[in-house]
């Protein structure tokens, strides 16, 4: 739910700022900072996420950021000017920086590792299924009057947050939170209800003791934890003293969110209806219904992409899915800039060429890096800085997506719309060869591994093949949990 509402209202601000800018009189710049500030309001949801989950727990975290959203769509949805608008932007801001921030870390904690790509995914799955319920509201409100149409595609955005609270009621606590406050006895239920087996259940509560520094021998139900439970010290750690491990998970991190955003994504989704209008589609119902094939094709392929993510692993579909973006991105650039060429001259080719170029990359985006960038970010970090770490991710990710939203317009005045699609090639180019040299692979690791798995940079196969031979050991002894081994291994 926490993501239908960052999706819709990507979705819906496609459609709605060509009536709100009719309707307000605004100028195109106007527009550029309308769509794209909502992404720097969330930087200060996404810092204020990470500590707010470390003290009230990552449950009434995701209910708080519903709330805050819910208020922003009721302000948007009343909005008589641009100034009360951007009031609303500026709390739904905020409410989409504590979703996008809290929804992947929960999802990563609570799930098992067999199934951890799979359910961490689903936010990427539901932002997209949020897309197209905007995309659709933009269609069905396209009919009422002007003052009264993109009002209405904005305030029905209040809606999904009363789902949230409703379902909120049936969510477990995060055990890797529990464990962290002492509360073993709670972690202990939420891992039999959520693991494959009750040994499952004793590995990973075992594996989260040894983490937050509680003694394996201790099994009381309540027990004293000294010190960082409510994450003091963690931006010392991660950016002050970092030890080589968490500097290369930092990096990873940050670097992962920076090239997804970086590659234009959420620029193109924005400003989709301008694309095709560029390409010669000039109908806004045409328009309109271009934008809902690009929200169910991104829907689609990345449902296609949770079933594989833990069978095929994440860098092979990561390393495909950027590849296949460059490809798109040049494709896309190459017949934008021959429609320029041919300016007042409509070739119908062209715009099918346009139209498929946009469609296979939301596609290729949607199968790998997508769904895989709040997987990883949120499955590698350490559990004492995991949800600050994750909050820097999302504020890289949505300081990037701002930057993008709010130069598209002015970059393709100035470069030409093909020209700007060429520069997001080029940056995707870089990024396929960070994600090669800089990742390592997560498929099948327990949360607690990574800390081995990170460390050794481009040189983290090493650390891989170590972990192999950890794995071999322990299903050898029983599958018991061994400190000195995992101590020979950090080393």
């Amino acid at each position: 739910m926490t993501s239908i509402l960052m999706g819709y209202d990507i979705g819906v601000m496609s459609g709605a700022s060509l009536y709100i800018e009719k309707d307000l009189k605004v100028t195109d710049t106007q527009i550029e900072i309308l769509l794209g500030i909502l992404e720097i309001y969330s930087l200060i949801g996404s810092a204020m996420a990470g500590k707010t989950s470390d003290w009230v727990g990552r449950r009434y975290t995701i209910v708080i950021s519903g709330a805050i959203f819910f208020v922003g769509a009721i302000l948007m949805g009343l909005s008589t000017n641009y100034t009360f608008l951007m009031c609303g932007r500026f709390v739904a801001g905020i409410g989409v920086g504590y979703a996008l921030t809290i929804a992947p870390v929960y999802s990563a904690e609570v799930a098992p590792a067999s199934s951890r790509g799979f359910l961490t995914s689903f936010p990427e799955v539901f932002v997209n299924i949020g897309i197209v319920l905007g995309y659709l509201s933009n269609y069905a409100f396209s009919f009422c009057p002007l003052d009264l149409g993109w009002r209405l595609m904005l305030g029905v955005g209040a809606i999904p947050s009363v789902g949230l609270a409703v379902g909120v009621l049936a969510m477990p606590e995060s055990p890797r939170w529990l464990v962290m406050q002492g509360r073993l006895g709670e972690a202990k239920q939420v891992l039999d209800r959520t693991s494959d087996s009750k040994e499952e259940s004793m590995l990973r509560l075992a594996d989260i003791k040894e983490a937050a520094g509680i003694p394996e021998e201790c099994n009381d139900d309540i027990v004293q934890v000294s010190g960082h439970s409510h994450g003091e010290g963690v931006w010392k750690e991660l950016f002050v003293r970092p030890t080589p491990t968490v500097r290369h998970i930092v990096i990873a991190a940050l670097g992962f969110h920076f090239f997804q955003q970086a590659s234009g994504i959420d620029a193109l989704v924005l400003y989709s209806p301008r694309v095709f209008e560029k390409a010669g589609i000039t109908n806004s119902d045409q328009l309109l219904l271009c934008t809902v094939g690009v929200g169910l094709s991104k829907t689609v392929f990345t449902l296609v992409a949770t079933f594989f993510l833990d069978r095929v692993g994440r860098r092979p579909l990561l390393l495909t899915s950027m590849a296949g973006m460059v490809g798109s991105l040049v494709c896309l650039g190459t017949s934008l800039t021959i429609v320029d060429q041919h300016e007042g001259v409509r070739m119908t080719w062209a715009v099918v060429l346009c139209l498929c170029c946009v469609l296979a990359y939301v596609g290729f985006f949607s199968i790998g890096i997508g769904p895989i960038a709040w997987v990883y970010s949120s499955e590698i970090f350490p559990l004492r800085l995991r949800a600050q770490g994750c909050g820097m991710g999302v504020a890289v990710n949505r300081l990037m997506s701002g930057i993008l939203s709010m130069t598209f317009i002015t970059l393709y005045k100035a470069i030409t719309m093909g020209g700007t699609f060429f520069l997001y090639a080029a940056i995707g180019i870089v990024g396929w060869i960070f994600f090669f040299t800089m990742l390592p692979e997560t498929q099948g690791r327990t949360l607690e591994d990574m800390e081995v798995l990170f460390g050794k940079f481009h040189k983290w196969r090493k650390a891989n093949k170590l972990l192999e031979k950890k794995k071999q050991v322990a299903h050898g002894d029983g599958g018991t949990s061994d400190p000195d081994n995992r101590a020979h291994l950090l080393a």
